[in-house]
């Protein structure tokens, strides 16, 4: 198999982890577990593993001080702000709308390679950060009259943790060009860890687990292999070789997934109103997404 299909796979196994995750954590949280709690499940589950595995296998370490503090910038964003944000915002708004929001994390990224790499931004990218912003505001507005409260501070959560994630998206890609998959992501987990464990401790110990139904367990048992795991490692290994025009592809995919996936469960409804706030978005990201050269070439 070649390494294209290798990545085209494995981008396209995160996509589809990712949008079922939107409507089986609703699921769980917060009548079973509260998202806190959730988050400190799956970030030590996954530290753990990674632990264990990067130092019974890989047996490498990350040396100097600059690269070890990077890979301490990107625990903060890549896992601790990231889930802290991500599934405190879901718990509050919904499936599809968390969904369409997380779309514009090549906007960030875009913005803090602007500003951290000195990346040139043309007119055109210009647009596409005005029309997919527009869009998301539009659907954080229109979220005020849902008659949710929450669902206006759940879409801002959102937006906080699609910036997070675009920042160590940024911060990560230099130490991917030097170090193994497997040392990286147990680093930054491991670091994730010791800063969720205060936000979710007491919601983790509160449950009755011994009543909680087979599904219940499936589900906690799929978010903490499949959208931990996997979907981490197999993330951050396309990171190695895909360029951000494919990833920026890959990033479409998740909403439309999610949306159909929402539906499905019957957890949410897609809107007129939605699809031309979606559209918007859409639109944004791929003026910003689209290079002037043959795909994988990059800009």
């Amino acid at each position: 198999m070649s390494k294209q299909v290798q990545v085209h796979g494995a981008l396209f196994l995160v996509a589809l982890i990712y949008g079922s995750n939107y409507s089986i954590a609703k699921e769980v949280m917060p009548v079973y577990v509260g998202p806190y709690g959730l988050i400190v499940i799956r970030v030590v589950s996954a530290a753990i593993f990674f632990g264990i595995f990067s130092r019974l296998v890989v047996k490498e370490k990350i040396v100097g001080w600059a690269d070890n503090m990077r890979s301490v910038l990107c625990g903060i964003t890549g896992i601790a702000i990231n889930q802290l944000c991500f599934f405190g915002g879901l718990n509050l708004t919904s499936p599809i709308n968390a969904a369409l929001l997380m779309v514009i994390v090549p906007i960030i990224v875009l913005i803090f390679s602007a500003i951290l790499l000195r990346e040139r931004v043309s007119l055109r990218k210009v647009s596409g950060i005005a029309l997919a912003c527009s869009g998301a505001f539009l659907l954080i507005y229109s979220s005020r009259g849902e008659g949710t409260p929450g669902n206006l501070w759940g879409d801002l959560l959102i937006v906080l943790n699609a910036a997070s994630y675009g920042l160590y998206l940024v911060l990560v890609k230099p130490l991917m060009q030097k170090y193994n998959a497997f040392t990286i992501v147990s680093r930054i987990f491991a670091v994730g860890a010791v800063i969720v464990v205060p936000f979710g401790f007491n919601q983790v110990m509160a449950p009755n687990y011994s009543s909680f139904p087979a599904e219940i367990w499936y589900a906690i048992v799929f978010m903490v292999l499949a959208v931990t795991i996997v979907a981490y490692l197999f993330n951050t290994w396309a990171l190695r070789y895909a360029n951000p025009s494919l990833v920026g592809a890959y990033i479409y995919l998740q909403p439309l997934m999610a949306i159909f996936i929402a539906i499905g469960f019957g957890k949410d409804v897609f809107t007129m109103q939605k699809g031309i706030y979606a559209l918007l978005i859409f639109t944004g990201v791929y003026l910003v997404s689209r290079t002037r050269q043959n795909v994988g070439t990059g800009e």
